[in-house]
């Protein structure tokens, strides 16, 4: 299974990241979304997971959750804007996989069993950050799903 993954779209929708994205069997937006339109164009490539981040204050955003949980592939990823502002020890809690964004900067680590994950800003560049997406390629095989996060820079 491809998660695609993104994240601070801030109202911008770059056709090299839908490109990046296509092919996804799911998509994860991680937060300051921007406009509605971005949810729906991302929603015309696959099933769109969001949640709303600190700029997301507007009428169209309100019923969008802080925080969102999806399954894939016998695992459950949680999604929150700001991982600073994660309230529960995801090991515990029993998820594979941490989903956030707002930093701009596109990382990934593993800590205690779990994968965070940032795909980085898709877009407007802020100071010298580069503009990227993310894709989780989630293997089910033998009963036990690995995840593996990638980033990708786009032009």
């Amino acid at each position: 299974m491809l998660i695609g993954v993104i994240s601070d779209t801030h109202g911008l929708l770059r056709p090299e990241a839908v490109e990046a994205l296509r092919g996804a069997e799911q998509i994860i937006h991680a937060g300051d979304i921007g406009a509605a339109d971005v949810l729906t164009a991302l929603a015309a490539i696959a099933p769109v997971t969001a949640v709303r981040g600190n700029n997301d204050g507007a009428a169209w955003a309100a019923h969008i959750p802080e925080t969102a949980v999806l399954a894939a592939g016998g695992t459950s990823i949680y999604v929150i804007h700001d991982v600073n502002e994660l309230d529960l020890d995801p090991s515990a809690g029993g998820f594979g996989v941490v989903v956030a964004g707002h930093s701009h900067r596109p990382a990934q680590s593993q800590r205690g069993g779990v994968l965070f994950f940032n795909p980085g800003s898709a877009g407007p560049r802020r100071f010298r950050l580069p503009i990227s997406v993310g894709r989780l390629h989630v293997d089910a095989g033998a009963g036990v799903a690995v995840i593996r996060g990638e980033l990708i820079t786009l032009g």
